[in-house]
C-alpha cells in the first residue's frame, strides 16, 4: 500500500501518519519527494485498511501495489535508485565496471590486479575473501586475511572494495572491510543473511540464483529493502539451462524486465554467466546495449594459475580491451563508463 500525502503536508503532518501506521503494527517507509512525500507501508495484509488510512489528515490517496515485491516494484518508487559506492554511483547515466580476481589469492596478485584494473578504467575493485565452492576440497578462500589484503589495495589504489559474505554471524566482519557486500547466488534466499544485511548501512550486490524466477529474484531484494536496507543492487550472472557449451545461459532478458518492474540498478555478470574468457567481451556489449547499469568482471594476472575460475577470468591485456569496446557501446547508448 502506498499513501499519498498531499502536497502542503508538513513534516508533523507526515510524522502523524507514520505513527499512526505504526499503531496499527505496520511498517512505514516514507519516501520524500520534491512536490509530495509517499509513504510505503508494508506489513500483515490483513491489518492493512485502505478506508482508515485514507481518512487520516492531510492524506490524499492510497493506493495498493499489486506486486508481491512492494518496496522493490516501480509502483513504490516511479525514478530510479542510484546507490552510491565510495563514491561511485550505480544506477544513473553512468555505467560501472567491477572488476578483480575470482579469490583473493597473495598480496602480490591483489595488489597487481588493483593497480591494473584502475589503470584501465575500472570503477571498483572486486575479489573473495570467502569462497562458497562445489566442492570441499577446492579452495575456499583466505577469510579475514583476504579481506586485509583487499582492505591495503583500496588504501592503495582508491577502488571501493566488493567482496562476498557468505553467513549472517560474518556480516559485520566484512563490512567492516568492504564498501559493496555481495551475496552470491548460492545465498540469494538464505533469509537469515538477508535480514542481517538489511540492518546495516552499507550496499548490497544481490546476485540471482541460476534457479531463481523473476519474482524469486526481487523477493529477494525486498527482504533487504523491508529492514531498512534501500541500498540494494541487482545482478544477473547466468541461468541453468539445457545449453551445454557454457558455464550457464546469460539471461540478458532481465535487464529491460527489471528496468520495468523496479526501480532497482542492476548489473551484469558476463564471467559466470559464460564461464569462458572468449565470450566474456561480446556478452559484455550486449549486456550494455541491454541497459545494464554495469558489469562485474574476472580478472587475473595469470589466469591459468589462478586458484578458481581461471578459465572465466581475462588478462590484464583483454580487460583493456573490454573496456575500450564496452566504452564505445555505452556511448552510442548515450551513457558513459562511471
Amino acid at each position: 500500500m502506498i499513501i499519498v500525502m498531499k502536497s502542503h503536508a508538513s513534516e508533523s503532518d507526515i510524522a502523524h501518519v507514520v505513527e499512526r501506521v505504526k499503531a496499527l503494527g505496520l511498517n512505514p517507509h516514507p519516501v520524500y519527494g520534491v512536490e509530495r512525500t509517499i509513504i510505503g507501508v508494508i506489513g500483515d495484509e490483513r491489518l492493512i485498511q485502505k478506508e482508515q488510512l485514507s481518512l487520516l489528515p492531510h492524506v490524499e490517496d492510497v493506493i495498493p501495489i499489486l506486486k508481491p515485491y512492494k518496496l522493490a516494484s516501480r509502483e513504490f518508487r516511479q525514478e530510479n535508485t542510484i546507490v552510491h559506492v565510495a563514491g561511485v554511483p550505480v544506477g544513473g547515466k553512468g555505467v560501472i565496471v567491477i572488476a578483480g580476481p575470482c579469490s583473493v589469492e597473495t598480496e602480490e596478485q591483489v595488489l597487481g590486479t588493483a593497480e591494473a584494473v584502475k589503470a584501465a578504467g575500472a570503477s571498483l575493485l572486486r575479489g573473495g575473501a570467502y569462497k562458497p565452492r562445489t566442492s570441499p576440497y577446492a579452495f575456499q578462500g583466505l577469510g579475514e586475511d583476504g579481506l586485509k589484503l583487499l582492505a591495503k589495495a583500496r588504501e592503495k589504489t582508491g577502488l571501493g572494495i566488493v567482496t562476498e559474505v557468505m553467513e549472517a554471524a560474518e556480516v559485520d566482519l566484512v563490512a567492516d572491510h568492504a564498501d559493496l557486500l555481495q551475496v552470491g547466488a548460492r545465498n540469494m534466499q538464505n533469509t537469515k543473511l538477508l535480514r542481517a544485511l538489511s540492518k546495516i548501512k552499507k550496499p548490497i550486490l544481490l546476485k540471482r540464483n541460476f534457479s531463481a524466477t523473476l519474482n524469486e529474484f526481487l523477493m529477494s531484494a525486498e527482504y533487504i529493502l523491508s529492514g531498512g536496507n534501500d541500498q540494494v543492487i541487482l545482478c544477473e550472472r547466468g541461468i541453468r539451462t539445457f545449453v551445454e557449451y557454457t558455464r550457464n545461459t546469460l539471461d540478458l532478458n532481465i535487464v529491460p524486465a527489471v528496468k520495468q518492474l523496479s526501480h532497482l540498478p542492476i548489473i551484469v555478470d558476463p564471467s559466470h554467466g559464460t564461464g569462458r574468457h572468449d565470450l566474456i567481451v561480446p556478452m559484455s556489449r550486449a549486456a550494455i546495449a541491454a541497459g545494464a547499469d554495469g558489469l562485474i568482471v574476472e580478472v587475473h594476472p595469470n589466469p591459468s594459475e589462478a586458484y578458481s575460475d581461471g578459465e572465466q577470468s581475462l588478462t590484464f591485456s583483454a580487460f583493456r580491451e573490454l573496456m575500450s569496446e564496452v566504452k564505445c557501446i555505452a556511448t552510442a547508448m548515450g551513457r558513459n563508463i562511471s
